[in-house]
């Protein structure tokens, strides 16, 4: 009976190991869609935070954000005396966009991408790709850490660590191929002009 316990616990380590290292792809993910590519795509915008209301607030927060067509994104400030806000917090953040404002709404076109541009947000994505991989590694070191430390209190057998560890790998590998896909796909629609 306290064997299967053991064994369930164990089991449920690799589970959370799962979970922990799906967690470190979606934060990949997220990073990656912060990088602008030719294409308007609102979740560019997500890191830029306003001076708003005596507090630095998200923009999503602040009004509706759509892409009318493929090349400009538009802001529709709910709170008008927001706008100049809005505006400079768009200038001064990385993306180098201009905005242009009529009264409630803010277009930010989306200018072509240079092909030195393209491959330093290249260069930004490897190393978002080498954080994650980084991430799951420890992740992994984490899991192995664990599992000797069971078997060091006798709650695991050799051949039980072993298999363990051979999962724990594969795991690992599994999701570093899916990071290495992620990426060459940013990296193909970063560099297509």
């Amino acid at each position: 009976m306290e064997r299967d316990f053991i064994v369930l616990y164990t089991n449920m380590n690799i589970e959370n190991l799962n979970t922990m290292m799906e967690n470190s792809i979606s934060h990949f993910e997220k990073e990656l869609s912060t990088l602008r590519t030719s294409r308007a795509n609102p979740s560019i915008l997500d890191n830029i935070l306003v001076d708003a209301y005596g507090s630095k607030t998200p923009i999503n927060q602040l009004g509706n954000i759509s892409t009318p067509d493929s090349s400009t994104i538009s802001i529709q400030v709910w709170d008008s005396s927001l706008i100049k806000n809005v505006e400079n917090a768009i200038i001064e953040s990385s993306l180098g966009l201009n905005p242009q404002s009529d009264g409630a709404l803010v277009r930010l076109p989306i200018p072509k991408l240079s092909e030195e541009r393209r491959q330093e947000l290249s260069k930004i994505a490897s190393q978002f790709s080498e954080n994650a991989k980084i991430s799951i590694r420890n992740l992994r070191r984490e899991a192995l850490d664990s599992q000797k430390n069971d078997k060091k209190e006798n709650n695991l057998s050799e051949d039980e660590l072993k298999k363990n560890s051979i999962k724990i790998q594969e795991i690992t590998d599994d999701f570093i191929k899916k990071i290495d896909q992620i990426f060459e796909n940013k990296k193909a629609d970063i560099l297509k002009v």
